[in-house]
């Protein structure tokens, strides 16, 4: 079991209490074992990975997954969850899904909020918290679910982040992980789905000699864009190569 089940991140003294994140120490490793050894073989057709190899077992990382369905948080959980890597997911939601008992499920398994429409400084600071204590981080680059077959615009959030991390620790070594989560059919997601996860090599984190953070920051984001883009045309044609 991962030694970090029971460890909870408190809030700096400006973040709200509405940020504190837990990983549950009995429910995320009941949650896995339902999804991941009943539900989700039984709802999809298959769920093909490619690309694991490049998670790491220790240590900060971003994972920077596609967003076309609401099952893409319950798929990554099942291909990069503590059942397969040994580690537990803390993920950016937007505030709205933090509320009732939703809510108290999702910042439960790792969960925290940040405002689609104000994000604010809150988010960015609470997530670089997150990385500084090793964890698993998981940011969606495209900001929105996207219901079709192609990479919109990436979000400069993930490279900022990022940026502020290694800032604050300079010898701390920060990968990204792009990741695509193609599906054969269009949202919504129906039973028989067959799904392809392709987890691409890491997008290393740093800034050169000279460079301002903000001409990082663009090169960082492009270089994530232009990696999903591959990874996302080859999962959609592979997913969709049917038997």
């Amino acid at each position: 079991m991962s030694n970090q089940v029971s460890k909870q991140i408190s809030p700096s003294s400006n973040s709200s209490n509405s940020f504190e994140s837990q990983v549950s120490p009995w429910l995320t490793p009941l949650t896995y074992l339902i999804m991941g050894r009943i539900f989700m073989p039984l709802y999809f057709q298959k769920i093909e990975v490619e690309g694991q190899e490049h998670i790491p077992a220790e240590g900060p990382v971003i994972l920077a997954p596609t967003h076309r369905s609401r099952w893409d948080p319950l798929v990554l959980g099942y291909v990069a969850g503590r059942s397969v890597t040994g580690r537990d997911l803390r993920s950016m939601v937007l505030s709205e899904q933090t509320q009732g008992l939703q809510g108290w499920f999702v910042k439960k398994l790792g969960g925290f909020p940040v405002n689609r429409e104000n994000p604010g400084t809150a988010s960015i600071r609470y997530s670089v918290e997150l990385l500084q204590n090793q964890e698993m981080l998981v940011l969606f680059p495209e900001g929105h679910i996207f219901q079709d077959n192609q990479i919109h615009p990436i979000k400069s959030g993930v490279a900022r982040i990022a940026l502020q991390a290694i800032a604050n620790q300079p010898n701390c070594k920060l990968p990204i992980i792009p990741i695509a989560i193609g599906y054969d059919r269009q949202p919504p997601i129906s039973k028989g789905t067959r799904v392809k996860v392709k987890i691409g090599a890491p997008i290393w984190v740093y800034t050169e000699d000279g460079e301002s953070k903000k001409t990082a920051t663009k090169r960082i984001t492009a270089n994530l864009e232009q990696a999903l883009k591959i990874l996302f045309s080859d999962s959609l044609q592979t997913s969709h190569n049917r038997p």
